[in-house]
């Protein structure tokens, strides 16, 4: 028999999913990657994690161990069986660790997953857990929620676990009370409602339904009081949700950009997430999305009662985006992106230099939209390869502030923590005091032309005006292009159809991902043909992107095409 059969199931669940072998969300997919990324990583001696396949076990075993607490299988009095996708998520939580001193690598985990997917139980295991088998002395854990309703659908099916188990009280000396369970050493398990106190230090916190929660209260007074703990664990679980300005969604947003890579490093490394949805382009009335979104399929939740619900979202318009948030994880309000970020990352190549470029051409997209904000300069190349033009965009440059970039007001904390990631991996250039001073940009790109040549800067209008003329001295060719449908509808799908036919390439920076990820299509009334760039939110920012497509713009009328042709030259349909 196996050591470590969960251990060994949760690792074969991630190697499925990376093969293709189980249908699942590219978020999924991602997570499970970066598994098995890491666990070649922890092969090198300077890399601070590796997988401990012990406690890992130990965590599966021990949750084995709990009796379901309702419906059938309570009353035939099963004990808990996880699943493959619920061995992963408890494997990664729970088995890696830093290797100096053992302690948990992950001190928060976010995972979404639709209704009836068992989260309650997951919540349930790991708060028994954190109470008692731990090894943290007087642990506090803690159930937070906007409602005591919800905060008890977490804490009701642990007091229940231990009121089943009077060997698991006895070994741990558990008291469970009407409304808390404690232990002799002074740890506490409780539903919370609204903030903790103040005195309270936990060890653990869950918080239920993350996308019910108005503000991010309750999850800052969380985090900040974990400060006395060794390894502190913050697990949110959640459903989709209907507000795309709440901090749940947020908190959503950090964990992509974390999954894409565009976040690394730092707390970054230490925060495990898993998104159960739908890709971009799937099409929610499909039987077989199902099963996509919704990993315990078959098993809390049945098929029939799935196909009911989507049936009744076909059937019922007033009924389709509860349908779409609740059991497929899709945030109705959120627009979706313009790009396909999966095609944007096949066309990455880390390998690209500018000196592969050396006295080649190039045109030099900049976006100075704000001088107390992010600032970009994007030089684009292009090949004529067997007839068809292909683009480069290699080392773009971006810039911010560095006030901006260690703000500390709390409407711009997410944005400061994203570009002080941003800086960690080099990707983006602090500039000093509050402003970016646009004669740093205008020296970059003179000195580009050490290397390369500029036939020209096509620039945002928008504070263009001081550095146009500096670049007119210079001989850079400035050219002021407006954000309008004229100018950007042609060089926008013409991005979009040369990623789809493997004609871009990027060097992989993780800012430009970042904006290319963030634009949203904004198409003129009456025509779906028309279209430009937009944003969703003050945080999402696209000024890399804008850099970009007017860059490309240039290109385009350089060569003297046809602008609105991409699609029928190339014949691309996306």
């Amino acid at each position: 028999m196996a050591a470590y059969p969960n251990v060994n199931m949760a690792n074969q669940y991630a190697r499925d999913v990376v093969d293709g072998k189980i249908l699942v969300c590219r978020w999924v997919r991602l997570a499970c990657q970066r598994h098995l990324d890491d666990l070649s990583l922890a092969k090198n001696k300077s890399w601070p994690y590796r997988f401990d396949k012990d406690l890992a076990e130990r965590f599966c075993r021990f949750s084995q161990l709990m009796p379901h607490t309702k419906g059938e299988w309570a009353r035939k009095k099963l004990r808990i069986t996880l699943e493959p996708w619920q061995l992963f998520i408890f494997c990664c939580i729970y088995g890696w660790v830093r290797k100096k001193d053992k302690y948990r690598r992950f001190t928060e985990a976010y995972i979404e997953v639709p209704r009836k997917n068992g989260k309650s139980l997951i919540a349930a295991c790991v708060g028994m857990y954190m109470f008692c088998a731990d090894g943290e002395y007087a642990a506090e854990v803690y159930c937070g929620a906007t409602t005591e309703k919800q905060a008890w659908k977490v804490f009701e099916p642990a007091l229940k676990m231990a009121q089943k188990l009077p060997a698991l009280r006895k070994k741990f000396s558990i008291l469970p009370w009407a409304k808390k369970m404690t232990r002799p050493d002074g740890s506490v398990f409780e539903p919370v409602i609204g903030d903790p106190g103040d005195g309270d230090s936990p060890s653990c916190s869950i918080i239920d339904e993350y996308h019910e929660h108005a503000t991010d209260a309750l999850y800052t007074t969380m985090t900040t009081g974990m400060g006395a703990r060794e390894q502190p664990l913050t697990l949110i679980i959640t459903t989709g949700g209907f507000d795309i300005q709440s901090p749940c969604y947020d908190k959503r947003a950090q964990i992509l950009e974390i999954l894409e890579k565009i976040r690394s490093g730092g707390e970054n490394d230490r925060i495990f997430g898993i998104v159960y949805t739908l890709d971009e382009g799937d099409d929610w009335t499909k039987p077989e999305m199902l099963e996509k979104a919704n990993p315990n399929i078959g098993v809390s939740v049945k098929r029939e009662f799935l196909l009911g619900k989507q049936q009744l979202g076909i059937s019922t318009p007033s009924q389709t985006n509860k349908i779409k948030v609740k059991h497929f994880n899709l945030w109705v309000t959120a627009k979706t992106a313009y790009y396909n970020m999966e095609h944007w990352k096949a066309a990455e190549d880390k390998t690209l230099r500018l000196e592969d470029f050396r006295g080649e051409s190039c045109y030099v997209g900049v976006d100075l939209a704000s001088k107390v904000d992010l600032c970009c300069a994007c030089p684009v190349f292009w090949r004529e390869i067997n007839g068809k033009t292909h683009y480069y965009c290699v080392s773009p440059m971006f810039w911010a502030p560095e006030d901006t970039i260690n703000s500390t007001d709390s409407g711009k904390r997410r944005t400061a923590e994203r570009y002080q990631s941003f800086v960690n991996q080099k990707a983006l250039i602090p500039g000093d005091g509050a402003e970016v001073d646009f004669r740093m940009i205008l020296e970059n790109i003179i000195k580009l032309r050490e290397t390369v040549g500029i036939l020209g800067v096509p620039i945002d209008p928008d504070g263009a005006t001081g550095i146009s003329h500096a670049m007119m001295e210079e001989e850079l060719n400035p050219v002021t292009i407006g954000q309008n449908f004229t100018n950007f509808s042609a060089p926008m799908k013409e991005l979009e159809a040369a990623l789809a036919s493997g004609r871009f390439h990027h060097d992989g920076n993780q800012v430009m991902t970042w904006c290319i990820r963030n634009v949203v299509g904004g198409h003129y009334t009456g025509s779906d043909d028309r279209v430009r760039p937009l944003k969703e939110g003050y945080e999402n920012k696209i000024d890399g992107a804008i850099s970009l497509i007017m860059a490309i713009g240039r290109i385009q009328l350089s060569a003297g095409e046809e602008q609105e042709s991409a699609y029928d030259r190339y014949g691309i349909t996306c």
